[in-house]
């Protein structure tokens, strides 16, 4: 028997049921943003709405943890305290991958392979840590 050289209705059909379903499934996430949207703008609404405004002078005073300020408010801060925060998230998630090939390296079948791709992941790490030390991020003066 010879294929048909056109589409089929009943082909069509079925494209058209499979791209509804798949259209359907965005719709909810759709509708569900829009809720959302629209519960942030009512809570936001309802608060403008709600609060007492009494403007004072005291409320337009600079607020620094109960003290009042002392000097301008602009203050410098030491760029080597974000690397140091920054080296300790590198070695924070060193330490989220480790925990879950201990877990995996232990499993038969994943001998060799594991071992290899997580010394050559700590050899990164340790190329960025080697850099960093080099260059004298490390040294506190």
């Amino acid at each position: 028997m010879p294929e048909p050289t056109g589409s089929s209705p009943l082909l069509a059909a079925d494209a058209d049921a499979v791209a509804a379903g798949y259209f359907d499934s965005y719709s909810v996430v759709g509708l569900l943003a829009v809720v959302g949207v629209l519960f942030v703008a009512v809570a936001f609404g309802a608060g403008k709405l709600l609060r007492p405004v009494v403007p004072t002078q005291e409320k337009f005073l600079t607020y620094e943890c109960g003290v009042d300020p002392v000097g301008e408010g602009w203050a410098h801060t030491q760029v080597r305290y974000y690397v140091y925060s920054f080296l300790y998230v590198i070695f924070a998630v060193d330490s989220i991958f480790l925990f879950p090939w201990a877990t995996v390296f232990a499993a038969s079948g994943y001998g060799w392979a594991t071992l290899v791709e997580m010394f050559i992941f700590l050899g990164f790490l340790a190329i960025g840590l080697l850099y960093a030390w080099k260059k004298g991020v490390l040294t506190w003066t």
